[in-house]
């Protein structure tokens, strides 16, 4: 009797978790359909969140961390219940946000239209971005899914190599619809002074191995400038040994728009890198203003570095693209022509509104010329455009804030008030958006000036600046081996030697 009974307990308990299940573990599936008005079904890119706001992934499409991207047309299997949605498809798209409501074992189908802001294209603006870290596998999808058209993809870092037990491709540059790029060779050396990332080599560099100090980075830096057409970036501009590498003379671009700056939040410190003023610079933006500041120092100091754009997505929460940079062109794209447009400055970073400033009706990068004695008046004419209410436009002029518009708009179109030179120097421009957990701007490229013979502006406080930044790097380096020691502070004393020589060839305070 006794077992009788618990067979009959033990029954009854089973049955009530199984119909349990079927009243509140069903799933539903959800078709959704995303359009753009003038060209059908596009790929995107969804954040959607469970009633407790946690991220819903998916295991049929890349997903990553709070987002997965689709081709046009996804289908999901839902659990009842609540949930919320943004759909997004780089920044020259609209975002589309809005609920559903999941019920038990049932078939649905949501179509969403996501129409265009603006073709950036359809001007000669080009979109790259030059950190990505995801499978190469799901690269076109995500270049689709962002609207992006030049994407380098990193495929060894430190001690991991992609290649290791592979052959190397035989194609390393892949184009597919007809105007999106990916290389398959970009790296990134990222130990105790910071990150350099490589672009366009054939091989990797034989940075396996190497500790957090030594080899010095300069080492590898020199390896790969032998090599023809390669391009070395300073991933951002706080990093301990960023004077060294700019004393090197061997950089081409310097992050500006950089994964600290990520889609919904900031990473709020400076890492392993040289600290800012916090109470000055606050957070959550007191990051992304400090990076502003060191660029501006590089440029006052007489260096014409670029900026570059990039989002680590693959190691940081960021979608693909999310920091880019766009670059301006003549004629169609080209892979090789982006990177000559880059290096040449027509180009501005973003991470959500679109940047468009002529200046004389020329665009950034441009050089303008004067005789000694002449007074230069630049008129500069802005266009933004964006999803992001703007807080500010300034314009920067040698280093400073010399105008502010102060739109209250995700939008602007309009003259700015002349500027002038009376000697040589630089300027840019830069939006700032109303977005209060993130860093969320825009930046032209540097216009340039140079009046008589003294073409560049040389800042003393500026090269000062650097000079004090290399000793105060030198002394945290903990090296016990003589040896080791000498091979690294070598490239510490030759960066002394260079901040020097811009101190005494400064002409400005």
């Amino acid at each position: 009797m006794n077992r009788f009974l618990s067979f009959i307990l033990t029954a009854w308990i089973v049955a009530s978790i199984w119909l349990g299940c079927v009243g509140n573990c069903l799933s539903a599936e959800v078709t959704i359909v995303v359009t753009d008005p003038t060209v059908g079904r596009v790929p995107c890119r969804m954040h959607l969140k469970d009633a407790a706001g946690k991220a819903v992934l998916s295991k049929e499409y890349p997903s990553w961390k709070e987002h997965f991207v689709f081709p046009g047309q996804a289908k999901l299997t839902l659990e009842p219940g609540e949930y919320t949605f943004e759909l997004e498809r780089g920044p020259e798209y609209q975002s589309v946000a809005g609920t559903l409501t999941i019920e038990d074992d049932s078939k649905s189908e949501l179509e969403i239209t996501l129409p265009r802001i603006t073709n950036m294209a359809a001007d000669g603006w080009w979109s790259g971005e030059l950190h990505v870290h995801r499978d190469v596998e799901d690269v076109e999808l995500l270049m689709r899914a962002e609207d992006l058209h030049v994407a380098p993809v990193i495929t060894w870092w430190n001690n991991r190599n992609l290649w290791k037990d592979h052959p190397l491709p035989k194609k390393l540059l892949v184009k597919f619809d007809s105007n999106r790029f990916y290389h398959l060779m970009a790296g990134e050396d990222e130990r105790e002074g910071g990150a350099l990332m490589y672009f366009n080599l054939g091989r990797p560099l034989p940075i396996t191995g190497a500790g957090r100090e030594h080899p010095s980075p300069l080492t590898f830096l020199k390896m790969a400038r032998a090599h023809r057409g390669v391009w070395i970036d300073i991933e951002k501009p706080f990093w301990w040994d960023v004077p060294i590498w700019l004393a090197s003379g061997e950089v081409d671009s310097i992050g500006l728009a950089n994964n600290h700056m990520c889609h919904s939040r900031m990473y709020e410190d400076e890492a392993w890198g040289k600290p800012r003023d916090a109470k000055r610079l606050p957070p959550p933006r007191g990051n992304g203003m400090w990076t502003q500041e060191l660029y501006y120092r590089v440029l006052e100091a007489g260096l014409r570095i670029p900026p570059s754009a990039g989002s680590a997505s693959g190691v940081l929460p960021n979608p693909v693209g999310y920091n880019r940079v766009y670059v301006k062109l003549d004629g169609e794209l080209t892979y090789e022509k982006w990177w000559e447009g880059l290096r040449a400055g027509r180009s501005f970073v973003t991470n959500g509104p679109l940047l468009r400033v002529t200046a004389n009706g020329e665009n950034p990068g441009h050089v303008f010329a004067a005789a000694a004695g002449e007074r230069l008046p630049i008129s500069l004419s802005v266009d933004v455009t964006g999803r992001d209410e703007i807080e500010a436009i300034e314009v920067i002029q040698n280093g400073k804030v010399v105008q502010t518009v102060r739109p209250d708009a995700a939008t602007y179109f309009g003259s700015l008030p002349n500027i002038e030179f009376d000697a040589s120097g630089w300027f840019l421009v830069r939006a700032r958006c109303k977005n209060p957990r993130t860093f969320r701007f825009a930046s032209t490229a540097p216009f340039y000036v140079e009046i008589g013979t003294e073409k560049h502006r040389i800042s003393k406080a500026a090269a000062e600046f650097f000079l004090d930044w290399v000793n105060e790097r030198s002394a945290r380096v903990k090296l016990s081996d003589p040896q080791m020691r000498q091979d690294v502070l070598k490239y510490h004393d030759a960066a002394r030697e260079f901040w020097r020589g811009r101190i005494d060839a400064a002409n400005v305070e």
